[in-house]
């Protein structure tokens, strides 16, 4: 099984779900690339996430393919039908907001891709720190700091 088909389930052979480059402005694809830069990891390092990080990820991709994205391009569609579009609001700003979707998706898309799911949940005893593990520690003044080890991700 491939990582497009855990991704993208039958949601891109929807009619609607694509829109040819035709409908672009030739700038768009320069501004969409600019937005793309994922955050760095450190040298070396893996971008480990957990199953639910994991999971809230593939769930925000499956509803902009599956939900949101159709939505705008009926919109712009419509928007498109009728007629001149220089004053076309609708139009113009579906345009926009499916290039912001579009964008997210490949951000999803790729961090899906690099992502190494670890499961704190396999993990045993208290005596290691591990990724996902929520720790409790004492700062230098010695009040007690409680965190969880997430991933970029994951992060707030």
């Amino acid at each position: 099984m491939s990582l497009s088909d855990i991704l993208l389930p039958q949601s891109l052979q929807h009619p609607l779900a694509l829109m040819s480059k035709a409908f672009t402005k030739e700038t768009d694809a320069d501004e969409d690339d600019d937005d793309l830069a994922l955050p760095p990891l450190p040298a070396g390092g893996k971008n480990y996430i957990t199953p639910q990080g994991y999971a809230r990820l593939r769930g925000e991709l499956l509803d902009l393919i599956d939900n949101e994205r159709p939505k705008i391009v009926d919109v712009v569609h419509w928007a498109a039908s009728n007629g001149d579009r220089s004053e076309n609001g609708d139009y113009h700003y579906g345009k926009k907001r499916l290039r912001e979707i579009d964008r997210r998706i490949r951000f999803l898309t790729k961090r899906m891709e690099i992502a190494e799911i670890s499961d704190p949940a396999v993990h045993h005893g208290n005596e290691q720190v591990f990724f996902g593990a929520t720790v409790t520690y004492a700062d230098d003044s010695g009040a007690e700091q409680t965190v969880t080890i997430l991933g970029i991700d994951e992060a707030d």
